[in-house]
């Protein structure tokens, strides 16, 4: 058990103790050993499930919408830039929700940790600061994690929380990323026919499941713009035109709030690199508002405040 993991069992423990919280909303192992899943703790036996780790992908700020009692909740940097969005918005009360957050060096990606097993069945993954250790029935093996990493942990700004009660370990060094948009300015560069491939086939084999949409903890209007029906505003088969309107549609309402958690990402079934929409997006703000969403309570979305001194060659 690593320190993060007692931290937050001793955290929860006490909180619900002392009744400060009636829950805590952290991870729980599950019974694949490199995938967690979210659990709520409501009593102290309770708190001894929660487990942190480099498998916990999750958003779990997807769960504090609708809340009814005070609850604590483990949150990751990009985490608490979403739980940041939610206060702004007014979908949940800074007095309904006790912080813990964990400083994150990033997570594993399931499907890299799949390829370096070889086929073989995950045992139990052990993450070692840079270094996880997968274990098989007829091996052990060490890897570099930055060789594995989610995709979105690549180019992470802020592995501290922005915002928090407590923390349960020490805050690591940020990064300062080059070229952080690398992979958005060579979609950019392609030529339009270029581009109408690349994204025919990026979104090939999509299956409309919605895995991508229910993962955001920023997707919460009522009712979703894909099940309107008077009027409705995009089909719902998987044909190209209706899957390339839904993936579009939604990137441009996460424009402006997307942290790039890479949740979307990572509960998408078919493997599909998704984040590419909403990366362009992230980009276009920082570039033409200079905001980066959720990192400051007083300051709305960039596509939700207006300012004289917002810059204007991007319009037409």
């Amino acid at each position: 058990m690593n320190k993060i993991t007692q931290n937050i069992r001793t955290l929860a423990k006490q909180l619900l103790e002392e009744k400060t919280v009636d829950s805590v909303i952290g991870f729980q192992q599950a019974s694949l050993a490199h995938m967690t899943r979210p659990f709520m703790a409501k009593t102290i036996e309770d708190a001894q499930e929660l487990v942190f780790n480099c498998n916990c992908r999750m958003n779990l700020t997807n769960y504090l919408s609708g809340l009814k009692n005070k609850v604590g909740i483990v949150v990751k940097g990009c985490d608490s830039r979403n739980l940041v969005t939610q206060l702004i918005e007014n979908r949940i009360n800074r007095d309904q929700v006790y912080i813990i957050g964990v400083p994150c060096t990033g997570l594993a990606d399931k499907t890299k940790l799949l390829n370096t097993a070889k086929g073989l069945d995950i045992v139990s993954v052990e993450d070692d600061d840079d270094t996880i250790v997968i274990k098989t029935d007829n091996c052990s093996m060490s890897i570099e994690k930055e060789e594995i990493l989610q995709d979105n942990c690549r180019t992470c700004i802020r592995h501290n929380p922005v915002i928090h009660d407590v923390l349960a370990g020490p805050a690591v060094p940020e990064s300062e990323i080059q070229d952080r948009f690398k992979d958005v300015e060579k979609i950019e560069a392609l030529n339009p026919d270029d581009k109408k491939a690349f994204f025919t086939d990026l979104l090939d084999t999509c299956i409309r499941c919605y895995a991508c949409r229910d993962a955001c903890p920023l997707c919460y209007c009522p009712t979703c713009f894909v099940d309107e029906s008077r009027p409705q505003w995009v089909g719902k088969t998987t044909d190209p035109v209706d899957t390339r309107t839904y993936h579009l549609v939604r990137a441009f309402h996460d424009a402006g709030r997307c942290t790039d958690c890479g949740a979307c990402e990572a509960a998408c079934p078919m493997n599909i690199p998704i984040r590419v929409f909403t990366r362009k997006t992230i980009k276009d703000c920082v570039q033409y508002f200079g905001v980066e969403a959720g990192m400051d309570e007083t300051l709305r979305p960039a596509l939700d405040k207006f300012s004289l001194e917002d810059p204007q060659p991007f319009i037409r």
